[in-house]
């Protein structure tokens, strides 16, 4: 791989020390979400014993701030830089994790949750627009690929990490984790990473030019449908999430495995970023994501019949384990070719760009995830509904986008 070019007076960071970083930078959100998992049951019997079904409110209270903090780091970073903007956003997600340490309550919680996601959406959103300031089309898609490789191994360490955290100190101890990472995150952005946006490539701060940025965005064919089928893409993946723990629990008995399961889970499908960037140039992005649709209608469609006909136990189980491994799988080469596609035109405002395509689909997607979790029945057959409806729509609009320049 060659090194990424020259932006300003300082040379940019080899590309392997850049992804890694970014990686790490963007981890934040998984390691927020996934290191949650195992404490959920304690935190609900503790913070919400009359419906433990509540604790699950706590990992979309956390994507709602994300979706909702991503429509101002974008325009800030714009206008201020990349940096300054990724660090202030850490700093108020370390303030938050405070306060969810503290936290007496079910609405403390969930309300230092969705701070803590406002936070974290500064480092998530201009971590895609230092990228795209770098790189784009297929050799965009190519980095984050890359860069979901290295970030995938958060998600399978997290849960394990969580799990031993709150068996050594309790379920509050993971908020100090959280403090340490962003911590030592940000202190390596800090100290290595240059800045990429130039002081003349800088956007005012204005109503009118967010307001016409806006309207560029939604306008453009390709940026918006890109935007739509990530809101669903997201909303499966987090409706999986969502409900994964107490799938694994109440329905198969493996509660106390679980962060194995899930470790295991997230590291066959960290191989998706690698096989993204091996066959995304010589492919498409487009052709990749509606294969990726399909076969997830088909396993969703599997997984549900196995789980109506009550078949034996193992094989009901191994059919849910397959079906958990696609959504992560199909997340990982869908996820960041649709954001290439949908930022491949808009260099020129990438970072505002990069918060309207983030910000759309993340809380769109919370809508989809929050009510589809909490019709937990005991069977993973409503999340399974959800996810099949969600990716027959998302196959639909990817027929529709096209390439720039494309009728």
């Amino acid at each position: 791989m060659t090194a990424a070019p020259t932006t300003g007076h300082r040379k940019q960071l080899g590309q392997a020390e850049f992804v890694a970083l970014l990686a790490m930078v963007a981890a934040t959100v998984a390691f927020s979400i996934d290191a949650m998992l195992p404490a959920l049951p304690a935190i609900g019997a503790e913070l919400s014993p009359g419906d433990l079904n509540n604790a699950q409110l706590i990992i979309t209270s956390f994507v709602l701030g994300l979706g909702l903090g991503t429509l101002f780091t974008g325009p800030l970073s714009d206008t201020f830089g990349r940096k300054p903007v990724m660090i202030g956003g850490a700093l108020v997600y370390i303030l938050a994790c405070g306060a969810a340490w503290a936290a007496s309550s079910l609405e403390v919680m969930l309300a230092a949750r969705v701070v803590q996601g406002l936070g974290a959406a500064g480092p998530r959103v201009v971590a895609m627009a230092l990228i795209r300031d770098l790189h784009s089309g297929p050799q965009m898609a190519r980095i984050l690929s890359i860069v979901m490789v290295v970030f995938s191994l958060v998600p399978a360490m997290a849960p394990t990490v969580g799990h031993y955290i709150i068996v050594t100190f309790g379920w509050r101890a993971i908020f100090v984790a959280f403090m340490f990472f962003s911590l030592a995150t940000t202190a390596w952005l800090l100290l290595r990473q240059p800045e990429t946006l130039t002081p003349e490539n800088r956007r005012p701060l204005s109503p009118g030019a967010l307001a016409s940025a806006t309207a560029e965005v939604f306008r453009h064919r390709t940026a918006r449908l890109s935007m739509f089928v990530q809101m669903l893409t997201l909303g499966m993946l987090f409706t999986v999430i969502s409900s994964t723990q107490q799938v694994f629990d109440l329905t198969y008995g493996q509660g106390g495995h679980f962060h194995l399961w899930f470790g295991a889970i997230a590291i066959l499908a960290a191989s998706s970023g690698v096989l993204n960037a091996r066959i995304v140039i010589r492919l498409g992005m487009r052709a990749i994501i509606k294969g990726m649709y399909t076969a997830q209608i088909i396993l969703t469609l599997l997984m549900l019949a196995v789980t109506a006909t009550d078949a034996p136990y193992w094989i009901s189980f191994g059919a849910y384990l397959l079906w958990v491994i696609g959504n992560f799988f199909q997340a990982g080469l869908t996820l960041g070719n649709l954001n290439a596609l949908g930022l491949e035109d808009m260099g020129h405002i990438a970072g505002l760009a990069a918060s309207i395509l983030s910000a759309v689909s993340t809380v769109g997607a919370v809508l989809i995830a929050a009510p589809t979790a909490l019709m937990f029945d005991g069977t993973p057959i409503p999340m399974g509904i959800g996810v099949l409806i969600a990716a027959s729509l998302a196959l639909w609009l990817t027929t529709m986008i096209r390439r720039p320049g494309e009728a």
